[in-house]
């Protein structure tokens, strides 16, 4: 097991100046593209809310309130493709000269002078750079090894020692590369607070075949619930093949919602469904379930079982094949009958001691502590 921080490892006195590099594939605002524009809006606002100095820096687009520095803009993604996986020439070169004009002035001190960096990008460059810039950098690693991660970090690679996994499940997929601490991602549970519940099931995520929202309808139909979809539409020919010949009185698209909104939507529903293809690093549409007091069914993938327990919602083996055979569905519905007679206030209370926002920041401030030690060390 990785080691961990959160909540019962001591408090942190120290006010740090620290900058925060996003990625360049969406901006920093609402709404949010994934969880990780949420993550790191949420980490910024929870670090200036403990008198920490925080400087973003993100993609053109940003909320200029969250956002001190635009370093860059990456070209529109052209017909058919994603602009989160887009990797054509022209991608390419501009997110390279972005982050390599970002590291220049962090060296240059045109930025200013900072304590420390958190890279919050899955770019490359800034890992391959850590050694020549002026203050230690922190990395969180948001997925599973990415294609450069054996170039970057394999043997003879470059290696900044401060790495942090947003799960345990994410940090052993890195295991024969790195042993990165874990800090559970945190999100703001004065915005996903407790709602009323309702009749209907919910699913929330970015709309894309890894995050399969086809199998929540499938799942809802069985269970005999409605359903609404919240989200940004990525893929679209995955949405016109996959969810809109599905949309009716029962099944509905309720387009891609502020926070607030789908605090709103997710408070007042029975369930939520979340039905993965792939394994999620985290499980963010899990903790804000739960911190509205909605419980979750769920595909036991990726994070997904570090935050759901018999109290908060249920489990499912992940879909066998691209869509749920019988015995499959009788188990989902089974799992949906034992989940909307949870108690709601129990369920909340299991987010705020597993993903609130508190635990994450303790975390974080206990490896900028650390990593700032280490440097004056060197």
């Amino acid at each position: 097991m990785s080691p961990s921080f959160g909540s019962d490892s001591g408090p942190v006195l120290d006010r740090f100046k620290i900058l925060i590099v996003a990625s360049l594939r969406y901006p920093i605002a609402e709404p949010f593209a994934g969880g990780l524009e949420a993550h790191t809006h949420a980490l910024a606002r929870g670090l200036q809310s403990r008198g920490h100095s925080v400087t973003v820096a993100a993609a053109a687009g940003s909320d200029p309130d969250m956002v001190g520095h635009v370093f860059g803009a990456l070209p529109r993604s052209g017909a058919g493709e994603r602009a989160d996986i887009m990797e054509n020439s022209a991608v390419r070169i501009a997110e390279h000269n972005a982050f390599a004009g970002l590291a220049d002035d962090l060296r240059s001190g045109l930025l200013g002078y900072f304590d420390l960096v958190h890279n919050n990008s899955l770019y490359p460059l800034l890992v391959e750079q850590a050694a020549s810039l002026p203050c230690p950098m922190i990395t969180t690693l948001h997925t599973p090894p990415l294609p450069w991660s054996q170039r970057v970090l394999g043997p003879g690679g470059h290696r900044d020692e401060h790495f942090v996994a947003v799960s345990e499940a994410t940090a052993r997929s890195w295991d024969g590369l790195l042993h990165p601490l874990v800090v559970l991602n945190g999100i703001d549970t004065a915005v996903w607070q407790a709602g009323p519940g309702g009749r209907g099931a919910v699913w929330a995520g970015r709309i894309v075949a890894e995050k399969a929202p086809h199998l929540a309808i499938e799942i809802a139909k069985a269970a005999g619930y409605r359903l609404t979809i919240a989200g940004p539409i990525i893929d679209q020919a995955y949405f016109q093949a996959e969810v809109a010949p599905h949309l009716d009185d029962r099944i509905r698209y309720a387009g891609h919602l502020s926070r607030h909104q789908l605090a709103a939507l997710v408070g007042a529903s029975a369930v939520a469904l979340v039905t993965p293809a792939w394994d999620e690093p985290f499980g963010m549409v899990v903790a804000e379930a739960m911190a509205c007091g909605t419980p979750v069914v769920a595909f036991a993938r990726g994070g997904i079982p570090e935050l759901l327990t018999d109290a908060s919602g249920q489990l499912l083996a992940p879909a066998a094949g691209h869509h749920l055979s019988t015995a499959e569905l009788t188990a989902a519905t089974a799992a949906v009958r034992k989940t909307t007679v949870l108690d709601r206030a129990e369920v909340r209370r299991q987010a705020l001691l597993r993903c609130g926002d508190a635990a994450m920041l303790d975390g974080y401030e206990h490896v900028y502590q650390d990593a700032l030690a280490q440097w004056e060390l060197r």
